[in-house]
């Protein structure tokens, strides 16, 4: 089975998140801990986790993404933002622990021009920092598209970041509009082939699969919908040509506003396109 979904709302209750992932015809979800612009998590109702938990089960939606909220910046050098961004990776993983969530995705951030080695450092310090929090989770690290002063936009930075950090629970995320921002361009097979052998198709536990609104190197994060972008559908089949990727898990973040299809429709298009239907 494809496992395939979309992030999608957990407005009202987390586990109302399930509900909304099987009406589109999710296999795999991805959720915000909490309200994404908010520091903190509110705390969970009684019985929402173990709502939760049975949804998934009884839904068969599998894994579950947890994305870090959009304030935290781990390549951060202003010690009060660092410190409430370890916080705030901790809160999320206790969170994902409390539902079953196998996966904390986390945007690695900016260094604010301290730097890309001091970034690498607070990255791969904070995520050694947080190990004993971990439980049954495993952190996966999004690439960047390529944005001023990001960490993570080049895979040998992804790599050397993992290399750094002394547990293993650690993974990758590879965000398909990202990698094409910052100037991969996996329309090409052989380029396709260098970030999946960089990364490890071990390593990689997720992929956002996302078109690009604007064109290669632009580095800039812009979501299209699949085959309505700049990858466009003939660059998603030559990307997915690649051994083990097709079986990987994937999320779309994509806008939906390019053309007239639902989230049910995307997703049985991508589906074909990958054979899988």
């Amino acid at each position: 089975m494809l496992r395939i979904g979309y992030h999608v709302s957990i407005s009202g209750s987390m586990d109302l998140a399930l509900d909304r992932a099987r009406e589109i015809g999710c296999t795999c979800v991805q959720v915000f801990p909490s309200n994404p612009r908010s520091w903190s998590a509110r705390e969970m109702q009684e019985g929402e986790a173990e709502r939760f938990r049975a949804k998934q089960k009884a839904y068969n939606i599998s894994p579950v993404f947890v994305h870090m909220p959009y304030l935290p910046n781990l390549a951060s050098p202003k010690e009060d933002v660092y410190r409430k961004s370890i916080a705030a990776m901790i809160e999320a993983l206790e969170r994902c622990n409390a539902l079953g969530a196998k996966y904390l995705i986390v945007h690695l951030g900016s260094h604010l021009g301290s730097g890309v080695e001091a970034g690498r450092e607070r990255v791969s310090a904070a995520i050694n920092e947080v190990e004993k929090h971990m439980g049954n989770a495993t952190i996966l690290l999004e690439n960047e598209a390529g944005q001023r002063n990001s960490v993570g936009s080049k895979l040998d930075e992804l790599t050397d970041i993992y290399n750094r950090i002394e547990h293993k629970h650690v993974g990758f995320c590879l965000d398909t509009c990202h990698v094409f921002a910052a100037g991969y361009d996996i329309r090409k097979e052989e380029v396709a082939r260098e970030v999946v052998e960089t990364l490890g198709i071990d390593r990689i536990g997720c992929i956002h699969l996302n078109d690009a609104k604007h064109p290669l190197g632009s580095g800039l994060d812009r979501h299209a919908d699949i085959g309505f972008g700049r990858i466009g559908k003939k660059g998603f089949e030559e990307f997915f040509s690649l051994p083990g990727l097709r079986e990987k898990p994937m999320i779309l973040e994509t806008p939906l506003v390019e053309t007239p299809k639902d989230a049910a429709g995307e997703l049985s298009m991508v589906r074909k396109m990958l054979n899988y239907a």
